[in-house]
């Protein structure tokens, strides 16, 4: 039986800087779709100049990030003194714990030819005991991605988060998740199945599909019910086509979100603010953590 969709929806423009962006997540349907309660699409742009500012350094607690670029390099800070490059394909993590102040900045990949800048941000909630626990840092480069083509040269799919047949991310799990890019031929499909109660939501990113018989636009966000059921996707374009799908169990504990804090009551939101502006997240080292790769 093919699940069925709840809602969609388009996202809101965020845009930071030279950046175009369109927040996904949280919209006015959904807080969250399993333990993701956040995305903003940075959709694809030549870029035409460097960006030097990058998002600008600013605290965390509570959540993990996870930045996925599709084009472009990414170069990450944080107050734990981790410091990484990552190009096309590659992935940021970082777990922010019990707090942590970090910094992006997306630019063209200086390895190619091309101009081109495409990245999500994924905001992945912890438990509460792990909103408690030290900061964490991951930082996996594109070949590095669980990757397998599919049958008859119909695409691929790479897994970002979570697990797919003998495919498992590097990713940490505090509870169960999925996150899948999957690339589709011209006229090609694809279909998965997913259990009971599971969470589930489609975007995509550039062009129009075809999602269990129902057509999308590009940059539609698409969440299906909890009942078991298949998902098939559907690139009816004359050219190759991407989706992501994501999701996982319900998150069973309160939430509480407010600026960059995502924690489980009101007081721990207070705690939070109170832990930043004493200080206690630390600061950010450009130059030393640089060095670090030099």
């Amino acid at each position: 039986m093919k699940k069925k969709s709840s809602f969609s929806t388009q996202g809101q423009r965020a845009d930071i800087g030279d950046l175009k962006i369109y927040r996904i997540l949280a919209n006015r349907y959904a807080d969250a779709v399993g333990p993701f309660v956040f995305l903003d699409h940075i959709v694809p742009t030549i870029q035409t100049r460097v960006n030097k500012e990058g998002t600008g350094a600013h605290p965390h607690r509570g959540i993990a990030t996870l930045t996925y670029i599709l084009n472009g390099e990414d170069e990450h800070f944080d107050s734990a003194g981790n410091y990484a490059m990552v190009h096309s394909g590659g992935i940021q993590w970082m777990k922010a714990g019990n707090g942590i102040i970090h910094d992006e900045t997306l630019n063209y990949d200086s390895r190619t030819d091309s101009k081109m800048v495409h990245a999500f941000q994924f905001w992945i909630n912890l438990p509460a005991k792990e909103k408690a626990e030290k900061p964490e840092y991951l930082a996996i480069e594109g070949n590095k991605v669980p990757y397998k083509d599919l049958p008859e040269g119909t695409g691929w799919i790479k897994v970002v988060a979570g697990s797919f047949d003998e495919l498992s991310s590097a990713i940490p799990n505090y509870s169960e998740q999925f996150l899948y890019h999957i690339h589709l031929e011209p006229g090609a499909s694809f279909t998965t199945d997913f259990a009971e109660k599971l969470e589930v939501a489609a975007y995509l990113p550039v062009l129009p599909a075809t999602i269990n018989d129902e057509k999308f636009n590009a940059g539609e966000f698409i969440e299906f019910d909890r009942k078991a059921g298949s998902i098939k996707l559907e690139n009816d374009n004359q050219e190759a086509g991407d989706f992501l799908l994501f999701g996982g169990e319900t998150y069973q504990e309160s939430i509480y979100a407010e600026g960059p804090f995502v924690m489980n009551s009101k007081l721990d939101i207070a705690i939070a603010y109170r832990d930043f502006y004493n200080g206690d997240y630390g600061n950010i080292d450009y130059e030393k953590q640089r060095l670090k790769i030099l």
